[in-house]
């Protein structure tokens, strides 16, 4: 199982290979962009869990994407570490008023680098910052997103998504057939939210099955039948083939369909809330009503 993913911004070839072979060869999945912009196009992609960044890039400075990451909603959690071969205190000072989380200047040692990249993707997960299997923002900052719709003027829409099935799924196939699925389906959302959704949506995993979006789409019905198809569609590719040509498993002599996409969504153009726990609730509720399932009987867990 990864340990995280990580995505390192590095011009300088052999520095970028050698952590890339390195942090792979530590149990992470490591992608490498040699410019700015491919760092910021490959975020908006798959979220990484923690991102090494040279200040010096061709295109752009480390300075200018980081301030890019942290103004926009979907990036502004992922943990920042520059690496660079300045050691001026201004340089420094510039990088965490930006909002990075660390700093480690060439020539670096390479088992401490590994030891700050540890604790800043544990710190993350243990302070509820990000999911460790999608990557996507957890319960601390789906609360914080909630808190701040409260006190928004514009126009927005809260989904609430949950995968059916899925823990017949991981009972027949495993764990880490289940984490796959997790990071299959925040991948799904991450498309869906780039072609129909607007640079300002938000993206949370609170844990297990349950996934959020809020978007300010004024085609989020678009949106969220969009999403529904493609899960339902390409989710298939995780069954075996037998599997997928009887359209079910089967578990102790028991038919278990294949998993699906169940939605609900509100709006605060149709609907005034009084607390976060009723955006929530009635989400949940509206998902429960289009849902067949037996099963699906209660809102996402929270602890708001």
């Amino acid at each position: 199982m990864s340990k995280g993913r990580i995505l390192v911004v590095e011009d300088d070839f052999d520095i970028s290979n050698m952590l890339r072979i390195y942090f792979t060869g530590q149990g992470y999945d490591v992608q490498v962009a040699a410019r700015g912009s491919d760092a910021l196009e490959m975020t908006r992609k798959q979220l990484p869990q923690l991102i090494v960044l040279d200040i010096m890039l061709p295109d752009m400075n480390g300075y200018d994407v980081c301030r890019e990451l942290r103004q926009t909603t979907r990036t502004s959690h992922i943990p920042i570490m520059f690496l660079t071969q300045k050691d001026e205190r201004s340089d420094k000072l510039i990088g965490l008023e930006l909002g990075a989380d660390d700093y480690i200047t060439k020539p670096f040692d390479i088992e401490e680098l590994k030891l700050r990249v540890k604790n800043q993707i544990e710190r993350a997960e243990r302070e509820n910052y990000t999911d460790p299997n999608s990557g996507l923002p957890s319960s601390a900052i789906i609360e914080n997103r909630l808190r701040e719709l409260m006190r928004s003027e514009e126009t927005w829409t809260y989904l609430d998504a949950k995968i059916e099935h899925f823990d017949d799924f991981k009972e027949v196939y495993g764990f880490v057939a289940g984490t796959e699925v997790q990071r299959f389906t925040s991948l799904i959302i991450g498309e869906i939210v780039d072609k129909y959704g607007t640079p300002n949506d938000f993206l949370g995993h609170p844990g297990s099955n349950n996934f959020v979006i809020i978007t300010y789409t004024d085609r989020s019905d678009v949106f969220e039948q969009k999403l529904i198809e493609r899960f339902n569609q390409e989710v298939q590719q995780h069954y075996s083939f037998i599997d997928r040509e009887r359209g079910h498993m089967l578990r102790d002599g028991r038919e278990i369909p294949l998993m699906t996409l169940s939605v609900g969504s509100v709006s605060n153009a149709t609907h005034h809330f009084a607390d976060i726990r009723e955006i929530t609730e009635r989400a949940a509720e509206d998902r429960r009503r289009g849902d067949e399932s037996e099963d699906d009987s209660e809102p996402i867990e929270t602890s708001w």
